[in-house]
């Protein structure tokens, strides 16, 4: 975790109207609110999978410019003959860069997209192409998804996303999505979880972790609510 000293958040102590187009930036880029992480790769051919209770389908991925999604029927199979993917013939067929897929995974931007900083921010940077929200769920946004995944159904994949998916809090219950909305963009799909309100975020709770899994990408990322107070109140 990258820590922070306040002189390195010259926005923290101002009034939103008083931002700077750099402030509203370094919000949006790296803030307690915003996190950069390179996933990790599930190598395992059949899906493996580290949830005890996901997984629809993984044994028979099916890829996307070498990601698996473990959605039968959309986009190309990785395995001929399972999964109700493959190419004609049941032969093996790798894509351009699927090789590259695994061994670099891409580097995700995270943010806790609620948090009234964050909108405030994407305002003030003039991001006109932000999702919509409404004020009963936390919403986190994962950016740089890999391009390959716009050519999935939207729906299917959003319900596979909602399956492997959570905040992790210790010592209390997982918060799983209420939904999933997968978004079309010039520059990548954007994919935004929807957590319920109804379960309650505080300062007593010292980390939050987000775990999901899109494909054979695993993403795990924690954000610390004492951390996340604008102008001393608590913002998500």
């Amino acid at each position: 975790m990258t820590l922070l000293t306040a002189g390195d958040q010259p926005w923290k102590d101002k009034q939103i109207a008083e931002w700077s187009e750099d402030d509203a930036k370094q919000v949006l880029a790296d803030s307690p609110w915003a996190k950069t992480v390179t996933p990790t790769v599930d190598r395992n051919e059949n899906g493996g999978g580290r949830r005890s209770g996901g997984g629809m389908g993984r044994g028979g991925g099916i890829g996307i410019g070498g990601i698996g999604l473990g959605i039968p029927g959309i986009g190309m199979g990785r395995r001929g003959g399972m999964g109700g993917g493959g190419y004609p013939g049941g032969g093996q067929r790798r894509g351009p860069g699927e090789a590259g897929a695994y061994s670099n995974p891409p580097d995700l931007h995270l943010r806790w997209e609620s948090a009234l900083p964050v909108r405030s921010a994407e305002l003030k940077a003039r991001e006109t192409n932000a999702p919509t929200l409404d004020e009963s769920h936390y919403a986190i946004a994962i950016y740089g998804v890999p391009r390959r995944l716009a050519s999935a159904d939207a729906k299917d994949l959003a319900n596979q996303l909602k399956k492997e998916a959570e905040l992790k809090r210790d010592g209390k219950k997982d918060i799983k999505p209420s939904s999933v909305e997968v978004l079309q963009r010039d520059d990548g799909p954007v994919i935004v979880y929807l957590f319920p309100r109804s379960q309650e975020i505080s300062r007593q709770d010292k980390r939050i972790e987000f775990d999901a899994r899109i494909g054979r990408l695993d993403v795990t990322q924690s954000f610390y609510p004492g951390d996340m107070t604008y102008l001393g109140k608590l913002e998500l």
